[in-house]
C-alpha cells in the first residue's frame, strides 16, 4: 500500500517551473486569440479547454457572402458567396465540413430544408441547386428561370421550395423532382420589362408566400397563386421580406428602413429608421421578441419587435480587421441561431460573423 502510493505521488508529481512557463507562454495567448477570432479548424483544440467565444468570424470565402443560413439543429451554417460556392462548416467552431462547388458563377442565397439533409442555393446562373447538406452531393437543378435566382425558401413541410428571380417571376416547385407546380408572376414593369423579384419567404403555417419587388411586398396563396394582400407604401427597392414566427407580421427591407406590417389589415405598425444606408436584410428571433436588420452601413441593428425600440448595433462588419475600410462592408445576409442566442451575418467584406446580439 505504502509502495502503491509513493508510486501515485511520482505519477501525480506538480509540474515544473519549466512547464507552467511553457503553458502561460503558449497556450494562454492561443486562448486569447480564439476568444476573438476563429481560425477556421486551427485553434479548435483550444476552444475545447476554453469557453466558447461570444464572437468569431469564418473568412473562408474569396468574395462577398451574399447569403447565410443556420441548421435547424443549429450546430452548422451554410454560407453562399460571388467566389462561386457554398460553404458548410461547424457553427461555434468554424471547422469546415464541405464546400459546394455546383454553380457556374456567384451564388446569391442558400436556404436549409427543415429536416436539416439538403440545401437549396440559386445563384447568378439563373440555377436554383439542391443538395445533400453532408455530402455535398448533387440532388437536382432547377433551370425554371430565365435570369438570377435572388432568393430560394423552403415551404415548412419541406416538399416544395420557392424562388425569386430577376426575369420577374416566383416560381413554387416540386423539392423532389423539380416539377414545376405554379408560376407568380410580376405586376410590375420597368421600361416595359417584368420587374424583379428579390425576396420570397412562406408563411408558418405553409398555406401563403410573401414575396418582395420594386416598391412594394404581395402576398399569394401558395396553392392557387392568387394574390391575397398587397402592402406597397416602400419607396425604393424591396430586398428582403420574413414572416414573425406566429405568422401574424411581416417585416420588409427597404431604403434605409424595415418596415412591420400586420397581414390581416395590411396596416403598418411601425418603420424602423435607424440605419445609414440600404436596408438588405431583416430577420426576426425565434421567440418573435426581436428583428435584427443590417445595411449598406456596415452594421446590424437589433430592434423590439413589439415597440420598435432600438436594442444593440453590432459593427463588426465595418471595424473588425485592423486598417478595415467601411467601404464595401455591407451586410447582406442574417441568420439567428434556432435558440436565439446568436446571430451570424455575411458581408461584403466576405467573412461571416457569429455573435451574440445583447
Amino acid at each position: 500500500m505504502i509502495e502503491q502510493e509513493k508510486k501515485s505521488r511520482r505519477f501525480f508529481r506538480r509540474p515544473s517551473g519549466r512547464t507552467i512557463f511553457i503553458f502561460i507562454v503558449i497556450f494562454v495567448p492561443l486562448a486569447i486569440a480564439a476568444s476573438y477570432v476563429n481560425f477556421p479548424g486551427t485553434f479548435a483544440f483550444v476552444q475545447h479547454y476554453f469557453s466558447a467565444p461570444k464572437h468569431f468570424t469564418y473568412s473562408g470565402h474569396k468574395s462577398d457572402v451574399n447569403g447565410v443560413a443556420w441548421s435547424p439543429d443549429g450546430k452548422r451554417l451554410a454560407s453562399a458567396s460571388g467566389d462561386g460556392t457554398v460553404q458548410v462548416w461547424d457553427a461555434f467552431s468554424g471547422g469546415h465540413v464541405l464546400t459546394y462547388r455546383g454553380h457556374s458563377s456567384d451564388v446569391l442565397c442558400v436556404a436549409w430544408s427543415p429536416d436539416g439533409k439538403y440545401l437549396a442555393s440559386g445563384g447568378l446562373d439563373a440555377t436554383v441547386q439542391v443538395w445533400n447538406a453532408s455530402s455535398g452531393k448533387h440532388i437536382l437543378t432547377y433551370r425554371g428561370h430565365s435570369d438570377a435566382v435572388f432568393a430560394v425558401a423552403w415551404s415548412p413541410d419541406e416538399t416544395r421550395i420557392a424562388s425569386a428571380s430577376n426575369d420577374g417571376t416566383v416560381q413554387e416547385w416540386n423539392a423532389a423532382t423539380g416539377k414545376p407546380i405554379v408560376t407568380f408572376g410580376s405586376k410590375l414593369a420597368t421600361k416595359g420589362a417584368p420587374a424583379p423579384w428579390n425576396a420570397v419567404a412562406w408563411s408558418p403555417n405553409g398555406k401563403r408566400i410573401a414575396v418582395g419587388g420594386n416598391g412594394d411586398v404581395q402576398i399569394w396563396d401558395a396553392a392557387t397563386g392568387k394574390n391575397i394582400s398587397y402592402y406597397g407604401y416602400h419607396g425604393g427597392v424591396v430586398h428582403n421580406v420574413a414572416w414573425s414566427p406566429a405568422g401574424r407580421y411581416i417585416a420588409a427591407a427597404s431604403d434605409n428602413t424595415v418596415q412591420v406590417w400586420d397581414v390581416v389589415t395590411a396596416r403598418n405598425l411601425y418603420t424602423f429608421t435607424g440605419q445609414t444606408a440600404e436596408v438588405f436584410v431583416a430577420a426576426w428571433s425565434p421567440d418573435g421578441k426581436r428583428i435584427a436588420s443590417g445595411s449598406g452601413d456596415g452594421l446590424v441593428q437589433i430592434w423590439d419587435a413589439f415597440t420598435g425600440g432600438h436594442l444593440y448595433t453590432y459593427r463588426g462588419h465595418s471595424d473588425y480587421y485592423p486598417g478595415h475600410s467601411t467601404s464595401g462592408a455591407a451586410v447582406n445576409s442574417l441568420a439567428w441561431s434556432p435558440d436565439g442566442k446568436h446571430i451570424a451575418s455575411g458581408g461584403s467584406d466576405a467573412t461571416v460573423q457569429v455573435w451574440q446580439p445583447l
